[in-house]
């Protein structure tokens, strides 16, 4: 999966019922609940990436892209704004 398509897959999930989707749940809560999630994964990519195996380290950060890419569409960026950035 692309950063575009988890993007999309992110804003698809806006308008759902938080009971059934995760993403809806925390862009009901906002960006607090986002951020403090994103320092939580940024803190457990560093330590997989330290101390543990690559695989880990993968996962952590493919959930680090997750977070970072559901606290821009909390504040109403496209996938498209931040890649112009990269």
């Amino acid at each position: 999966m692309t950063f575009e398509e988890l993007y999309k897959k992110i804003q698809s999930k806006a308008g759902a019922d938080p009971v059934d989707s995760n993403s809806a749940k925390y862009l009901a809560l906002g960006t607090h609940e986002i951020g403090k999630k994103l320092l939580e994964e940024a803190a457990e990519s560093w330590m997989a990436a330290e101390h543990e195996s690559k695989e880990n380290a993968a996962t952590e950060i493919s959930q680090l892209l997750y977070w970072a890419a559901l606290l821009g569409v909390s504040i109403g960026l496209n996938a498209k704004d931040i890649e112009d950035k990269l």
